[in-house]
């Protein structure tokens, strides 16, 4: 895992936190600014990065796009992890690519557990900011076609309708009778074939593209 915030005590005490027993995670590198954690990434390619948002010397979102701009940062888990959330700063980090977005008030089991999760390729989002995502789609007043939506097979809208409530590939799994690997799999493809950065763009595409609604009603 690559962590990036620019005050080193924080880096300190999440690393304390994250490379202790039970978790075993480990931080290959840090940095203390969005561009040199951009650049870390690239050079590192971690299974995950936890993200300040408001840093000196370059804030997180703009290190999120990019990441994402290149085709090695696309499988890179994003989490931010910032004392703020503000709709602006909640919906930008999302746009830009970010897989998950927690409050530095996490406790320390469920800090853990995110990063594992993320790294199973698994959507972390606080009920907070889920219902936030949420409430932002459900504001756009009709349906609105994302692009690439046609070229989706039925099973993988069935799975791109099934993440529509933020659940993890478990979840997924068991709603439509395949397995978590067989999601994973699902959800890869449908990433690429919608060019979205993350499933929390997936979710919010779900959501304006009117398959959560039709899931509600079935």
């Amino acid at each position: 895992m690559v962590l990036v915030d620019d005050q080193s005590l924080v880096r300190a005490g999440i690393t304390a936190l994250l490379t202790g027993e039970p978790a075993g995670i480990e931080v290959v590198g840090e940095a203390s600014d969005g561009v040199a954690g951009a650049a870390l990434v690239r050079r590192l390619r971690p299974d995950v990065v936890l993200m300040d948002i408001r840093m000196a010397g370059g804030d997180g979102i703009a290190a999120v796009r990019e990441i994402r701009a290149e085709p090695s940062g696309r499988d890179v888990a994003i989490l931010m992890l910032t004392t703020f959330d503000t709709d602006d700063e909640v919906l930008g980090a999302m746009r830009a690519g970010a897989d998950g977005y927690l409050l530095k008030d996490t406790a320390p089991g469920p800090l853990r557990e995110a990063v594992q999760a993320a790294a199973r390729g698994e959507p972390v989002l606080s009920p907070g900011v889920t219902r936030q995502v949420m409430a932002h789609a459900a504001a756009v007043p009709r349906p609105v076609a994302a692009a690439g939506l046609e070229r989706l097979t039925a099973r993988e809208r069935q799975v791109l309708t099934a993440l529509a409530d933020g659940d993890d590939n478990a979840a997924v799994a068991r709603a439509l009778s395949l397995s978590p690997e067989t999601v994973r799999t699902y959800v890869h493809r449908i990433l690429a074939k919608l060019e979205a950065g993350s499933r929390a763009q997936l979710v919010a595409i779900a959501h304006r593209s009117g398959l959560a609604a039709a899931r509600r009603r079935e």
